[in-house]
């Protein structure tokens, strides 16, 4: 059964889906074959290499992930540079970037903007590595937001601090009171929040919601300065037994959203089979157009990469191509071995 946190204080809109009209074939979608650049990603240990989300080393300039939303009204996680000072935290730091018009506002990406509440503070934060949760409390001004805002704002704060090693649970506070729900529309905080929230919520075409699986899956988009980033959207889909292979199938056949989000991989790619055996999932992948030794689209292979691993929990994906593993990219990167999830993507400039 569906949790209720799909569809309490989700806002679901019906989109129409329209046929994907491409020249080619295969894994080439119309912007890679462009030599659009892909997502930038950093696979460096950062900011959040430490748990608790302390960075291991105080004064450095490190990477730190935060979820803003960009010109389009997508949550998208946004790489960026930051400095801790001492006694510091990575996950009090994060939200105090994502304070809108905060002291932190000219740091952020043209085209995104931080969604909580203006003139909020972060009273405290605090984290139980036992039940690995992280509870944070926020002034007066976090009830003060307009209603249509209040799911990104759990959203965001969720899988902010839930990017970080360690944490897989967060608990809101105000002025010293644990919320049971949103201030403005009551969006339930009764239980511990964690990514099953989902995140961009969209439903697939006729679904039941009461017989639905979530599936994440990441797709591109563009800045006003051409700049590719990666766009994390939940869909509803048909009741699954292998949220992996339905993970597959619907990035295969992309986005809802066809004006604002693109899609990575073209629908004639059919998926052979998906395995998981502990923390690597193997994907098999069909193509008649591929030929061996070509080279693969990098954000296409990213993007696998970070919708399995963010469907199954496993820590590496092993990507094969007509039964082959010797798959390389357009930076010539192998990914012959199982591939971990980056720490880090779109990293956007400021």
């Amino acid at each position: 059964m569906i949790q209720k946190r799909w569809i309490r204080g989700a806002v679901l809109t019906g989109v129409l889906v329209l046929p994907i009209i491409t020249a080619g074939c295969g894994f080439f979608s119309q912007e890679t074959s462009q030599s659009i650049d892909p997502p930038q990603v950093e696979v460096k240990d950062g900011t959040e290499g430490a748990e608790t989300g302390q960075a291991a080393e105080l004064g450095e300039e490190s990477q730190m992930t935060v979820y803003l939303e960009d010109r389009n009204g997508y949550l998208a996680p946004i790489s960026l540079q930051t400095t801790l000072g001492t006694n510091e935290t990575a996950a009090q730091k994060a939200l105090e970037m994502m304070v809108e018009n905060g002291a932190y506002a000219n740091q952020l990406p043209e085209d995104f903007r931080a969604v909580i509440p203006q003139g909020t503070q972060i009273k405290s934060y605090k984290y139980d590595k036992e039940q690995k949760l992280a509870t944070v409390e926020f002034s007066e001004p976090f009830n003060d937001y307009n209603v249509q805002d209040e799911r990104t704002i759990v959203e965001a704060i969720t899988w902010t601090l839930t990017a970080m090693p360690g944490i897989e649970g967060v608990e809101i506070w105000c002025e010293g009171a644990k919320l049971s729900e949103m201030p403005v529309d009551g969006y339930p905080l009764d239980e511990t929040l964690t990514r099953a929230i989902g995140i961009n919520i969209e439903a697939a075409e006729g679904v039941n919601y009461a017989e639905s699986t979530p599936v994440t899956l990441y797709f591109s988009a563009q800045t006003l300065s051409d700049e590719q980033y990666y766009v994390p959207v939940t869909r509803l889909v048909a009741r699954s037994s292998s949220p992996a292979q339905a993970a597959l199938e619907q990035l295969i056949s992309g986005p809802l959203n066809k004006k604002e989000l693109t899609s990575v991989i073209l629908p004639d790619v059919q998926v052979k089979n998906v395995v998981q055996d502990g923390d690597v999932v193997t994907v098999d992948l069909q193509d008649e157009a591929y030929q061996e030794g070509q080279k693969l689209p990098t954000e296409m292979l990213q993007a696998l990469v970070l919708s399995i691993t963010e469907n199954t929990g496993a820590a590496t994906v092993q990507i094969k191509v007509n039964g082959e593993a010797n798959i390389v990219d357009m930076a010539n990167n192998s990914y012959s071995e199982p591939v971990g999830r980056p720490h880090h993507v779109n990293a956007i400039k400021s």
